[in-house]
């Protein structure tokens, strides 16, 4: 069985990943598919929002895959629900960049761990959720070499058309260098207002370039 591989992504911070990454995870998992979160941001939302603390000092981290300390299957932590795994993140994360400034392939880490994952047989997920930083970092572009596929939640406020216009431009430089299969899976809108004129606008220029990949 091939797992998907979804980034869930913007570079903007308050515009609802970690929210998206909880609820899509918790629907799949009560449709009885088996889910691996994998918590990418310092700030560790997703892993509290699973229930499992940030702020204890842990070996069972994505840091320490990704500073090759653990294997990926040393870290994964069962949650409160049935079929739903994470590996958890806390503040350590946002040393990564400095601390494998020497590493020419850093950038193929969390692909290459992921890919040992997949192709091991006690392991069955058939999506593995990534919940990124919000900034266009070191964390963020391992999770676009890693990826199938990225999911954009899009705030339906003043200046997300430009924050996305810069993220699309990032995508197209990956997918160009490092990962030619990656495809925007679609923009989910978020905090939309009907009765703001704004929140329609920003819809209807997101459909006129994304088309159908356009969820609300």
């Amino acid at each position: 069985m091939s797992s998907k591989i979804i980034s869930i992504i913007n570079q903007k911070g308050g515009v609802g990943k970690t929210t998206t990454v909880i609820n899509l995870a918790a629907g799949l998992a009560l449709k009885g598919k088996k889910i691996l979160v994998i918590d990418l941001d310092p700030q560790g939302n997703a892993t509290t929002g699973l229930g499992l603390s940030n702020t204890e000092s842990s070996e069972k981290t994505i840091y320490s895959v990704l500073n090759g300390n653990k294997k990926i299957t040393e870290v994964i932590q069962p949650t409160k629900f049935e079929n739903l795994s994470l590996i958890s993140s806390n503040v350590d994360l946002s040393g990564l960049e400095v601390e494998t400034a020497g590493d020419s392939r850093r950038a193929f880490k969390l692909k290459d761990e992921l890919m040992a994952l997949i192709h091991d047989s006690r392991a069955s997920y058939e999506y593995v959720l990534i919940d990124c930083p919000p900034s266009l970092s070191l964390l963020t572009i391992m999770a676009l070499v890693a990826s199938n596929e990225i999911l954009v939640p899009l705030q339906t406020e003043f200046f997300a058309l430009e924050g996305l216009t810069q993220l699309i431009k990032t995508i197209e430089r990956i997918k160009s260098n490092l990962n030619p299969s990656l495809n925007i899976r679609g923009i989910l809108l978020t905090m939309f207002d009907k009765r703001n004129n704004l929140s329609s606008q920003v819809e209807s220029e997101a459909r006129n370039y994304f088309k159908d990949k356009v969820y609300l």
